[in-house]
């Protein structure tokens, strides 16, 4: 209706004249065509009226639009916090994807930019699907990204609860949440039968695909689908009716060659996004992480009848800034504050020297199974079953369940199904316990049961788990799940392995796994364990040689990558920080000239992220030359304000610094 407001009365006149119309549509273009100067004002009023008419009869006097309403109310109207939501009522808008979110683990992007947005436009929810303009059109295709635990699914739920209320989008008749959960259980589908499948109460699909009425399709969770999504090779199909593979139908309703009249809203991780082709998305989102304010409201909602421990918990967050970097992210903020609140409860049980507040990611991990395994909940005392016990009972499934999340991790697959359970001998009846509600959720779709870690990290942490176990009996390469490969012995041969195919890994998704791996080898962590999961003391054999393959990936002439980062990150995580720790004094005091070798360069470009030394400014003054300068321009750009003064620089690396400043991703706001 609104694309009819740019019509002159002659051009209206001419579409009269055309083939049939709709009936609401013939009403505006005779308003158009009779009253000529006055139309606009005249369509403004009528569409007003007709949006409130439509609202009307479509939600009292259509009964097959009533049990929808009725229906989505029932599904998506409960256990949303109206306090905790607010953030997720003005998304970012963005140009599209940048090279970072396409190529980089999740965790790492947030690392890396510090938690801060990618934009600084935004957009209100209502707003999200009406045109940025007078003279624009509604998107068709709009895409909203955001990192594992941002809070993608609960933004659908949000939206869909306000939609079904009334309070926002009156204009569009029908909404149709689908996940790809509940598409991975169909391999063939027409445009039709999906909808009659997955909203029963729709007795005419017809009416949907037809644009009878304005219809929002939302497919949540691309990064959850079994299938990519190949735009170059799928098969066109425009008959509504006709079943074809469901990646090959997902591929023409986004292009338009099915459904063509209805809405699209695809949400996603960045990396998954990229598989839609950006000419056909007309609008791009992303989620923003919790602000400093929203951080403190989500731990106080946490701990309701604890005050205090909130606030000793968000202390300890704040006190370690990578830590408090990620807690940008709900799903991690969740897990960070349950594993210090039970780090705080129980420390006063723990001898002074074991007494130490989890810092690294594997310590948080490790405190959050020891939870899980003992059932000590912080919404519930203890239970009676012993802790041994407890842990007798769990040892099995978290070895199950850690096989699964590892052989899942390599084939991307993030949601499982019964006979995904039944393939790695998980039985399901434990899934049912109080143990395994923190490790694995299940969520019932119309024709099966699906099964999904939390977060992403719990499963890479069970994935890492499982292959520490395995490596020290296996003979096989454990990356072939078949056993069919060379025979490989030994515990180091196999950490070897894993390091090199995360490094050998384009999209990077092994990153986190070999860093909880790292961290497994930690003294720290293996005292937490041991007796629950590990061994006590077994670590020791290793440690020496695996910090020994680590340093191997440090020592580069290259330019200084996120992977030569992640493995700085591994050796935080197996406590062995005697290289960031020498090059931070070393900026502390000013003095890293002439100590830049590949090796602290490695250091320096991580300690850029998480080091409180660079929080306002880093200060690289009289230190650089021209090839370390090259190697750390990819980590340089994320630096707000940057000190480069003194350095005796030449025209060759101002082409550099010049080349920095115009790439899509660089943060520096401010330069010396």
């Amino acid at each position: 209706l609104r694309r009819l407001e740019l019509l002159t009365p002659e051009e209206a006149a001419q579409v009269q004249a055309a083939s049939p119309l709709p009936e609401q549509v013939r009403a505006v273009v005779d308003v158009l065509a009779g009253k000529g100067s006055q139309a606009s004002q005249s369509l403004q009023s009528f569409i007003e009226t007709c949006n409130s008419r439509l609202y009307l009869h479509t939600t009292v006097h259509e009964p097959m639009v009533q049990k929808h309403l009725e229906s989505l109310q029932s599904c998506y109207g409960n256990g949303l916090e109206p306090g905790a939501l607010q953030r997720l009522t003005n998304l970012l808008l963005v140009e599209g994807l940048t090279d970072l979110q396409q190529k980089e683990h999740d965790i790492l992007q947030v690392e890396t930019t510090k938690g801060l947005p990618n934009g600084s436009k935004s957009i209100p929810l209502q707003k999200l699907f009406l045109p940025l303009s007078k003279v624009s059109i509604p998107p068709r295709i709009s895409v909203t990204v955001g990192v594992a635990g941002i809070g993608k699914s609960t933004l659908v739920k949000l939206f869909v609860c306000s939609w079904a209320k009334g309070d926002i989008n009156r204009d569009i008749t029908f909404v149709l949440p689908l996940t790809f959960r509940e598409l991975n259980t169909y391999e063939k589908l027409s445009a039709e039968r999906l909808l009659c499948l997955a909203f029963p109460h729709i007795t005419e699909p017809g009416c949907i695909s037809a644009g009878a009425a304005r219809t929002l399709l939302i497919l949540d969770g691309l990064d959850e689908f079994k299938t990519p999504l190949d735009f170059s090779n799928a098969v066109v199909c425009t008959d509504p009716k006709k079943e074809i593979q469901v990646d090959n139908l997902i591929t023409n309703i986004i292009r338009g060659n099915l459904l063509q009249e209805a809405s699209v809203w695809v949400t996603s991780r960045p990396a998954a996004a990229r598989q839609i082709p950006g000419g056909l998305v007309d609008r791009m989102t992303e989620i923003r992480g919790f602000g400093a304010a929203e951080m403190k409201d989500f731990l106080d909602q946490m701990f309701l009848d604890n005050r205090e421990l909130s606030s000793q918990v968000l202390k300890h967050i704040r006190a370690n800034r990578s830590l408090h970097v990620l807690c940008i992210i709900p799903g991690f903020c969740w897990i960070c504050g349950s594993s210090i609140a039970y780090f705080l409860k129980h420390c006063s049980d723990q001898s002074q020297e074991a007494a130490v507040v989890p810092r690294t990611l594997s310590e948080i991990y490790s405190y959050y199974f020891k939870m899980a395994l003992s059932g000590d909940w912080l919404e519930k005392p203890r239970e009676a079953l012993r802790i041994e016990q407890a842990v007798n009972t769990s040892k099995k499934l978290v070895g199950s369940l850690g096989k699964l999340a590892f052989y899942g991790l390599l084939r991307k697959k993030h949601v499982f199904y019964e006979q995904d359970m039944k393939a790695y001998g998980i039985d399901l009846s434990l899934l049912h316990s109080s143990l395994s509600t923190r490790l694995l959720l299940k969520e019932d779709t119309p024709t099966s049961t699906a099964y999904y870690f939390p977060h992403l990290t719990i499963q890479e942490f069970l994935a890492a788990l499982y292959y520490y176990t395995a490596a020290k009996r296996a003979v096989f390469d454990l990356f072939t799940e078949s056993g069919m490969s060379w025979p490989k012995l030994g515990f180091l041969t196999h950490f070897r392995n894993a390091v090199q195919r995360a490094l050998q890994a384009e999209d990077r998704q092994l990153d986190i796994f070999v860093r909880f791996l790292s961290g497994l080898l930690s003294p720290q962590v293996n005292k937490l364990l041991s007796g629950w999961l590990l061994v006590k003391d077994e670590h020791g054999g290793f440690r020496s040689q695996a910090i020994g393959v680590l340093q191997s990936c440090l020592n580069t002439e290259y330019a200084i990558s996120s992977r030569s980062v992640n493995a700085m990150h591994c050796l935080q995580e197996m406590q062995h920080g005697d290289i960031a720790k020498a090059v931070e004094e070393a900026m502390r005091s000013e003095s890293l000239a002439g100590m830049l070798t590949p090796i602290n360069c490695s250091a320096l470009a991580y300690l850029l992220q998480v080091s409180d030394v660079c929080l306002e400014e880093t200060n690289l003054s009289n230190c650089l030359t021209y090839n370390v300068c090259k190697s750390l321009l990819s980590q340089l750009l994320f630096c707000h304000s940057l000190r480069l003064d003194n350095n005796q620089f030449k025209d060759d690396v101002m082409e550099l610094l010049g080349s920095v400043l115009s790439v899509k991703d660089c943060q520096i706001q401010r330069l010396r």
